[in-house]
């Protein structure tokens, strides 16, 4: 979707793209089912732990993911509106 000629597809493929990064850390990380991430002190030994490093690192991906999101809505929102268009090709002829 990224290689398509409308900016919003685009924005779509790289919405696409941010989250299939996501998934493939959490995934590439290891799933411990059952096995929390922070405990009380009644749980000491380490191997009944879940590593929160991965869960810390998608969660803040998924926070700038939206922030790049919303940053390109607002950028194609402008380009739209000094444009009057939405797609790539149509822009060549506005170099004259």
């Amino acid at each position: 979707m990224m290689l398509r000629r409308s900016i919003l597809k685009f924005i779509i493929g790289l919405i696409f793209l941010s989250n299939a990064t996501n998934l493939l850390v959490f995934i590439a990380t290891g799933l411990t089912a059952g096995k929390p991430a922070f405990v009380d002190n009644s749980t000491p030994s380490p191997e009944n732990l879940s590593d929160p490093l991965p869960q810390a690192l998608v969660l803040t991906a998924i926070v700038i993911g939206f922030g790049i999101f919303v940053f390109t809505i607002a950028l194609k929102y402008k380009y739209f509106e000094t444009t009057g268009t939405d797609d790539l090709d149509q822009l060549k002829q506005t170099d004259k």
